[in-house]
C-alpha cells in the first residue's frame, strides 16, 4: 500500500495517524510533509524508526522548492513526478492521509 502524506508534520497529525497504523508498505511525502524528512528536524528519530518496517520516499521538486534538497534523512529515497505516478499505478491501493 502507498500511504500519501502532504501535511506539514508541525501542523497537522496525519503523519502520525498514518504511522501509527501502517505496518507494512511506501510512504510517500510530498508537499509540506517533506519537512519530515530532514536532518535535524523533531520527526528525525520517528522517521527513522519508521524505514525499519516503511520505504519512505519524498517528491523531490516539493524538496527543491523548500530548499531541503541537501538536507533529507539517509536512507530515504526522492522521486521525480514520473516516479510519483510509477508509485501509484504499482501499488494496488493508495491512502491519502489527511
Amino acid at each position: 500500500m502507498l500511504h500519501i502524506i502532504n501535511k506539514s508534520p508541525l501542523s497537522n497529525g496525519a503523519l502520525d495517524s498514518c504511522l501509527r497504523v501502517a505496518e507494512s508498505g511506501e510512504i510517500l511525502l510530498i508537499e509540506d510533509a517533506v519537512y519530515a524528512a530532514t536532518k535535524g528536524s523533531a520527526l528525525e528519530g520517528k522517521m527513522k524508526e519508521a524505514m525499519d518496517k516503511l520505504k519512505v520516499l519524498v517528491l523531490l521538486p516539493d524538496l527543491e522548492a523548500r530548499g531541503l534538497a541537501d538536507r533529507i534523512i539517509e536512507g530515504v529515497a526522492t522521486v521525480d513526478y514520473g516516479g510519483f505516478v510509477d508509485l501509484v499505478a504499482s501499488n494496488k491501493n493508495c491512502q491519502s492521509w489527511l
